[in-house]
C-alpha cells in the first residue's frame, strides 16, 4: 500500500479518476434531455424513470460477481471489458428510435457499468491507507461531483440538438480503457486462500451492524438521489419554472458543485469531527433540502434547496466509502465494495420506481415529501446502527 505519490501512482490516480468520471455518466448526461425523450416517444412522465432503472438494474445482480472475478482474477482484467462494453452500448443507444430498444441497450450498458463504481473505490483502498486514503476518496468524490456537474450541463446543451446526440459520450470509455491496459500499475491480490475461506472472510467482514448499516444508508441515499432528485427535479423545474433543458443541466450542476467543493474538505472535516457526527448532519442536510424544495416557487429558492443537498451529498457520499473500505483486506475488497454496490444500485433503481408511486398520488409535491421521509429514516439508521465506526484494516 502506497502513501508517496511517485510518477506511477499518479497515472493510477488519472485512472480512477478517469473511471469515476466514466462510472456517473450514464445517468447524469441524460436527465436534462428526459422531457425530450418523453415527447419522442410518447411515454408518460413516469414511465421515464424505465430509463434509470434499464441502466441500473443489471448492477444488483452483475456487481457482486465482477467484484468476486476482480478479487480472483485481477482488477484490471475485469475493468477494461467493462469500459468497452459502456462504451460500445451507450453510442449505440443513439440510433434507437423505439423505445423498448433504447431500454434494452441502456440495459446492456448497464452491464458494462456494474462494476466501475466498485472498482475504483477498490483500487483506492488497494493503493492508499489512513489519512492519504481519507484525502484521496474526498477528491474522488470530488471528481464524481464535478462529472455529475459537468454531465447535465453538457447533456442539455446537447440535447437542444436532439436527445440522441447525448449518447456518443459513452464513446469515452474506449480511449479509457486503452490507458488502462497499458498504464495502470497496481498491487493484484496474491496468494489467493481457497474458494470457501474467501467466502468466509467475506461474510465476516459483511457481518457487522456498522457495516450493515452503512450498506442501508447507501441505499437510501441513492433512492433519494435517483428518485426524487434526478428523476421528479427536472419535472419540477419544467412544471414550476417552465425551465428549458439546459437551464435544468445548470441548475443540476449547482448541486454538484457544491459536492465537489463540499467533498474535497473530507480530509480536514474528518480530523475535526468524528465520522458518525458527519454521517448524521449530512443526512439532516437532505431532510432540510427535501422540505426546502417542497416550498420553493423561485429560482433563488430553488437554488438554495439545491446548495443545500449538495453540501449533504458531499459529506455522505466520501464518508461511507471511506469508512467501508477499510473493513476488508485486498484479497476480498473487491467482493466486500461489490456488495456496497449492489446495494447503491438497488437504490437507484427502485429509487425512481418507488418516489413515482408518490408522484402518480400526489405529483411533485408527493416525491418530495416521500424524499424527506427516506431522508428521516436515514438519520434514524445512522443513529441507530453506525457505532463505532472507523477502519478495520488498512493491510493489504
Amino acid at each position: 500500500m502506497t502513501n508517496s505519490p511517485s510518477s506511477g501512482i499518479e497515472k493510477n490516480m488519472i485512472i480512477i479518476f478517469g473511471v469515476t468520471l466514466i462510472a456517473v455518466m450514464g445517468i447524469a448526461s441524460i436527465t436534462p434531455a428526459f422531457p425530450g425523450i418523453i415527447r419522442y416517444f410518447g411515454i408518460s412522465t413516469q414511465q421515464v424513470g424505465w430509463l434509470i432503472a434499464a441502466f441500473t438494474l443489471p448492477g444488483i445482480f452483475l456487481t457482486p460477481l465482477t467484484g468476486i472475478l476482480a478479487d480472483r482474477l485481477g482488477r484490471k482484467l475485469v475493468l477494461v471489458p467493462s469500459l468497452f462494453i459502456f462504451g460500445i452500448a451507450g453510442f449505440l443507444c443513439s440510433f434507437m428510435r423505439d423505445f423498448n430498444s433504447l431500454l434494452l441497450f441502456l440495459f446492456i450498458e448497464g452491464i458494462g457499468a456494474a462494476g466501475l463504481s466498485s472498482i475504483n473505490i477498490t483500487l483506492i483502498g488497494d493503493l492508499y491507507s489512513g489519512e492519504k486514503r481519507t484525502a484521496l476518496m474526498g477528491y474522488n468524490a470530488s471528481i464524481l461531483s464535478i462529472g455529475t456537474a459537468a454531465y447535465p450541463a453538457l447533456g442539455g446543451l446537447i440535447a437542444t440538438f436532439g436527445w440522441q446526440h447525448i449518447f456518443y459520450l459513452p464513446l469515452l470509455a474506449i480511449p479509457l480503457g486503452v490507458f488502462v491496459i497499458f498504464g495502470l500499475n497496481n498491487p493484484e491480490p496474491k496468494d489467493h486462500q481457497g474458494i470457501g475461506e474467501y467466502f468466509r472472510r467475506i461474510w465476516k467482514s459483511i457481518n457487522q451492524r456498522s457495516v450493515w448499516g452503512l450498506f442501508l444508508v447507501n441505499m437510501l441515499v441513492f433512492i433519494l438521489l435517483y428518485g426524487a432528485y434526478l428523476t421528479y427535479f427536472p419535472i419540477l423545474l419544467s412544471e414550476r419554472l417552465q425551465a428549458s433543458s439546459v437551464q435544468i443541466g445548470l441548475m443540476m450542476s449547482i448541486m454538484s458543485l457544491v459536492t465537489a467543493a463540499t467533498s474535497s474538505q473530507l480530509g480536514r472535516i474528518n480530523k475535526r469531527f468524528q465520522s458518525k457526527t458527519i454521517l448524521l448532519f449530512g443526512t439532516g442536510l437532505y431532510f432540510l433540502s427535501m422540505v426546502s424544495l417542497l416550498i420553493s416557487q423561485s429560482w433563488v429558492q430553488i437554488i438554495g434547496s439545491v446548495m443545500i443537498f449538495g453540501l449533504g451529498h458531499g459529506l455522505l457520499i466520501p464518508s461511507i466509502q471511506n469508512l467501508l473500505v477499510g473493513f476488508a483486506s485486498i484479497k476480498e475488497r473487491a467482493a466486500f465494495m461489490s456488495f456496497n454496490s449492489m446495494v447503491l444500485r438497488i437504490g437507484q433503481t427502485i429509487g425512481p420506481l418507488l418516489i413515482g408511486v408518490f408522484y402518480a398520488i400526489a405529483s411533485i409535491q408527493g416525491s418530495l415529501l416521500a424524499g424527506a421521509v427516506v431522508a428521516l429514516i436515514m438519520f434514524g439508521v445512522v443513529a441507530g446502527m453506525v457505532k463505532g465506526v472507523g477502519q478495520k484494516s488498512d493491510s493489504p
